[in-house]
Formats: C-alpha cells, structure tokens, sequence
C-alpha cells in the first residue's frame, strides 16, 4: 500500500483529482469545473456525486441521466462516458 498521493489534471487543469490508496482499496476524490468532458476507463469505476450535480451518458446509453448528491454510477472497464457539469462538482470514484 502506497502512502503517496498522486494529484492529476485533466482537460486543462478543469478536471483535478487526488489519488490515494488504502485498506478499502484504489479511489479518486475530485473536483470538475462547469463544461463537459468524456472520460475512458481502465477498470470498473464506482463514482459518487460528493457535492454538486452530473449529467452522465453512460456507454451504449443515448439518454443523458442526472446523477446528484450521494448518488453513484457505475462504468465498466474499458468503456467511455461522457459527462456535463453545469455547476462545480466534487465526485468520490473507487475503482475494482
């Protein structure tokens, strides 16, 4: 287990997250400005909406789904998703 925090920037410095590692696993805690992005995964990803609101299009999905306050969505590996913010948003993600 890794006691290093790694911190990331995506889609010039609007997206940021600090990664961490610990008895419960591998998580992200972050922060998107107001825009939308589309993210690509590597695992299956469990995020939670902390503070704010998502628009989410989940893969093979033509509709947009809000997700808000203590809500989770989940992505499989190797899939994309987009996302739209519309105000500032924190999110918690765990990955498997």
């Amino acid at each position: 287990m890794s006691n290093e925090l790694a911190v990331n920037a995506y889609f010039d410095g609007k997206v940021k997250s600090i990664a961490l590692e610990n008895a419960e696993g591998v998580s992200t805690v972050g922060v998107m400005q107001i825009g939308e992005y589309e993210f690509g995964t590597s695992q299956r990803e469990y995020m939670t909406v902390v503070s704010g609101s998502l628009k989410v299009k989940l893969p093979g999905e033509s509709e947009w789904q809000a997700f808000g306050k203590n809500q989770t969505f989940i992505v499989e590996a190797n899939q994309s998703f987009a996302v739209q913010v519309a105000e500032v948003t924190a999110y918690h993600c765990r990955y498997e």
